[in-house]
């Protein structure tokens, strides 16, 4: 990639994620990953799947939210209260970490959201507003709503988020040291980020493939013309990258060390959601069957490498996952 975007801002160091790694360790304890026989059978090589699906709020996201409050907490500026936007995991991560400091959780949904991420938000305490027709206006209203609160503004990429989700790669990459590319979805860039913090910080050799859903390419689009380039978002299916506007600090680091991206349809998350159940009896969202979709598209290109995927998260609603099952 050649794109010409500002400068990347400091990825989180070996001892940086060695020390988030303790922080989100108080919570919950690393996820496994498997090498899944049929997967692997599917795929034509061997496949490694990282379960971020098994975290408490079933998606990576919480790394992110524990470390981002434990930098607040650390610079002494806890604030009364959190305002963010999000399409679900993300404002679980935020409920999730501001419930045990005791602050209190604002949390903006597009209009139409999922019904259960809608669910378990609110059962991790959070006050829940639905407005806009899709994540960049629900994050336009929730700045605003922030700054007339006196709230602090959660966003949905920066540095002390990028230190938690950085430790599933650096799990990831210390656990199957082989591995000879990983394919990891993008939806506002945290998860790519954090797998290049982690490879960088390893040291290690990987390849970092970027998905998109090809219903919503502003990180595609952007990387090509070295800019933000800001593209509608019709995905039904991948909500956790349904993102219309690139966010500029991610792009900068993505842009110089990822391998390439692929796009994904819905059709083929779709059949990506089925295999996964099939061959590992895992429950995956959209956005966490992406990975598997982008592999399958490029299996020719795979045979006799070390494959790894991430199952980024399993919160799909009951009845829209039947529905993927039911009618391929």
């Amino acid at each position: 990639m050649n794109a010409r975007l500002d400068t990347a801002p400091l990825l989180p160091t070996l001892a940086d994620i060695e020390a988030a790694a303790q922080v989100v360790y108080r919570d919950f304890p690393p996820t496994p990953q498997y090498r899944w026989g049929l997967l692997s059978e599917r795929l034509g090589t061997d496949c490694w799947l990282k379960h971020e699906n098994h975290t408490p709020v079933g998606a990576f996201k919480i790394r992110g939210g524990l470390t981002y409050f434990d930098q607040l907490a650390r610079r002494g500026a806890m604030p009364r209260e959190v305002i963010s936007a999000t399409r679900g995991n993300h404002g679980q991560s935020m409920g999730w970490a501001a419930r045990s400091h005791g602050v209190a959780c604002t949390i903006v949904v597009p209009e139409g959201n999922s019904v259960e991420k809608n669910a378990a938000m609110r059962a991790l305490g959070v006050t829940l507003i639905e407005h806009g027709s899709d994540f960049q206006e629900a994050r336009e209203f929730a700045t605003g709503l922030a700054a007339e609160r006196g709230a602090h503004m959660v966003p949905s990429f920066h540095p002390d988020l990028l230190r938690g989700v950085s430790t599933y790669w650096w799990e990831f990459l210390r656990a199957v040291p082989q591995l000879d590319v990983v394919y990891v979805p993008i939806g506002q860039g945290s998860g790519a980020c954090s797998a290049i913090a982690a490879k960088l910080a390893l040291g290690h050799g990987v390849r970092v493939v970027g998905v998109v859903s090809s219903h919503a390419t502003t990180y595609a689009d952007s990387l090509a013309a070295g800019r933000v380039v800001e593209a509608p978002v019709t995905t039904r299916l991948a909500d956790g990258m349904a993102c219309r506007v690139a966010d500029r600090e991610a792009l900068a680091i993505i842009a110089p060390h990822i391998d390439h991206i692929v796009q994904v349809s819905d059709d083929e998350v779709a059949a990506a959601m089925r295999a996964l159940f099939t061959d590992t009896h895992n429950v995956a969202e959209g956005a966490g069957a992406a990975a598997l979709a982008a592999a399958l598209q490029e299996r020719g290109q795979l045979r006799g490498l070390q494959v790894g995927l991430a199952l980024t998260g399993g919160n799909v609603d009951a009845t829209m996952f039947a529905e993927t099952l039911t009618h391929p």
